[in-house]
């Protein structure tokens, strides 16, 4: 046949095309639909087959922690969730639909914040939205300053605040356990003004630092944890490194940190999904910047902000200008919390998805997690970034679950982290200077009014009897001490008159009084130790006359060691 065909003039083309046409139409549309199914499934990264060859029991959560470590077998141990599995919501089984559908809807629980508005040192404003534990038992909803109910501070993720649906999950599951819980939102968010020349960025740990410390100082029997989410979680890994022991936080929880932000930029400008959720990321900035022009378009590079298609595109324009870094890696390198994870001393829980399609596993500090006893990282396979829905109405976000679990379990034991007793002081001038704003309710159209009080003024008053304490004591201290006059000062011509000397003794009394008050606390101190001190600066300026006057005057500094001794 193909020997007739090729005689009467058809050629191959031809052929195919006639033999084509007969098979039936069907048939193609069932191939595309197999192939564009293979492709779809491929990149959205579905896992339903995976769940029911699991016989949909889900994927086991992965613990990494020291062998050692006493967080692990006294505190994590006994959480159920962190020795289970996890199964996604069945309609929600990838990593992008699972993100996708917690920023549109989540299906989240409905209630309402008390708002107070707090002033920070350098004149920002940050929005604290609160929910009690009486305020789901419609009681007075007012937090007693001696309670010991223990307190929640949320960080929310990039552009994210209080009424994020992640958050809301996190609040009411928190609050429905009995506990207190507070966003701070991060400047310029939750319909709140920029009033500084300050703004928010992936390592910027002094807003949380001064909450922390304001909260431990406004609520000091209250047990305190944190819980941040996103860029929150590095700016809580990077506070807690900088830390050490010396915070007040007494455990903490990381839920899908980038951890490395260097990495992560790699990442998602890798792949074309990943390209999406750049642009999409870099779109909410410049909304967020759009909300503060009028500063940034002072402070920063408006122009290349409104260009900016990438979050590496506004990080160059707007955070390395307004905090200063010389390059976008030298910020993501500084600001990375996989650095600060070594010196972390607060127990601290880690969640993080293998299938994150924002923060890669790829940046994860496996060995510096395993490396550190107080620190428990608990991975799953799946689970999206932020989202973990799981039930079939996805009502519940199973990190929510884990984290609470993990901290009722840690406020029950003695594991809780305790700040020493002498870090309070250190930080008592800083406390007693900052603003406690008054708790006002949040309107239903999303504004405030903020209140004054009166704590400034008893600051004030309390600073201005303390400093006459002081002046007090430092005359008593003058009056007591001897031996040094200022009175004689001889005139610099014969026509000089008794207002300028007296003008001059009393400069020459400025100047010496305070050298004056510390040579008569040595004195009363330290005795004879003073002429050791005096000896030892007349040695270090004139070795060889130092050396004559030990041989001169041994005899009277053996009695300074020997007492010593």
């Amino acid at each position: 046949m193909s020997a007739a065909a090729v005689a009467g003039g058809e050629s191959a083309v031809e052929l195919l095309r006639r033999a084509a046409a007969l098979v039936p139409v069907e048939h193609y549309a069932l191939a595309a639909i197999a192939v564009l199914s293979v492709l779809g499934y491929q990149f959205l990264e579905l896992h339903v087959l995976g769940d029911l060859l699991r016989g949909l029991r889900g994927g086991r959560v992965d613990l990494v922690f020291h062998p050692a470590s006493e967080i692990y077998h006294c505190v994590a141990s006994k959480c159920r969730s962190l020795h289970g599995r996890y199964l996604a919501t069945p309609w929600l089984a990838s990593p992008h639909l699972q993100t996708l559908f917690l920023g549109i809807s989540g299906r989240p629980p409905s209630f309402m914040y008390n708002r107070q508005l707090y002033t920070l040192r350098d004149g920002g404003t940050l929005a604290l939205d609160w929910l009690l534990a009486s305020d789901l038992e419609d009681a007075d909803g007012i937090i007693s300053q001696d309670a010991s109910t223990p307190l929640v501070v949320v960080v929310p993720g990039l552009t994210s605040d209080s009424d994020a649906a992640y958050v809301k999950h996190l609040v009411h599951s928190m609050a429905t356990k009995g506990w207190n819980v507070v966003v701070s939102n991060h400047r310029g968010l939750g319909g709140v003004s920029i009033t500084s020349d300050c703004f928010y960025n992936a390592g910027w740990t002094e807003d949380l630092r001064e909450i922390v410390h304001y909260l431990h100082h406004k609520f000091p029997e209250a047990p305190m944890f944190c819980v941040g989410t996103s860029i929150g979680a590095n700016v809580l890994v990077k506070y807690l490194g900088e830390e050490g022991e010396n915070t007040p936080v007494a455990g903490a929880a990381s839920i899908c940190s980038p951890w490395d932000l260097l990495v992560g930029d790699r990442f998602i400008s890798r792949k074309l999904v990943q390209r999406f959720y750049d642009k999409a990321l870099a779109f909410g900035l410049k909304g967020y910047a759009k909300l503060h022009q009028p500063i940034l378009a002072r402070l920063a590079n408006w122009e290349g902000i409104k260009k900016s298609s990438s979050i590496r595109d506004f990080d160059r324009h707007a955070t390395c200008i307004v905090a200063k870094y010389e390059t976008v890696d030298t910020y993501y390198r500084r600001c990375s919390s996989a650095s600060y994870v070594g010196n972390v001393s607060v127990p601290l829980l880690c969640v993080n998805a293998l299938d994150d399609p924002l923060c890669t596993r790829e940046a994860i500090p496996w060995d510096e997690c395993r490396a550190n006893k107080n620190i428990v990282l608990a991975t799953t396979p799946n689970g999206g970034h932020l989202a973990f829905f799981e039930g079939v109405t996805a009502g519940r976000l199973w990190w929510v679950g884990a984290t609470s679990e993990f901290l009722g379990a840690l406020h029950d034991s003695s594991y809780m982290h305790r700040e020493k007793a002498e870090d309070h002081v250190l930080h008592s001038s800083l406390e007693s200077s900052i603003d406690k704003s008054p708790y006002v309710n949040v309107l239903g159209d999303g504004l405030v009014a903020p209140a004054t009080d009166d704590v400034v003024n008893e600051l004030k008053l309390d600073n201005g009897v303390n400093g006459t304490q002081e002046n007090e004591h430092a005359k008593e201290a003058e009056n007591r001490s001897g031996g040094i006059e200022v009175d004689a000062v001889p005139a610099q011509s014969p026509a000089g008159s008794a207002k300028q000397q007296g003008e001059m003794a009393n400069m020459i009394h400025d100047a010496i009084a305070p050298v004056k008050r510390s040579i008569n606390r040595l004195i009363r101190y330290q005795g004879r130790s003073v002429w050791l001190l005096a000896y030892i600066a007349f040695v270090t300026s004139w070795p060889l006359l130092g050396s004559l006057a030990f041989i001169v005057f041994r005899k009277k500094f053996r009695n300074p060691f020997s007492a010593k001794q």
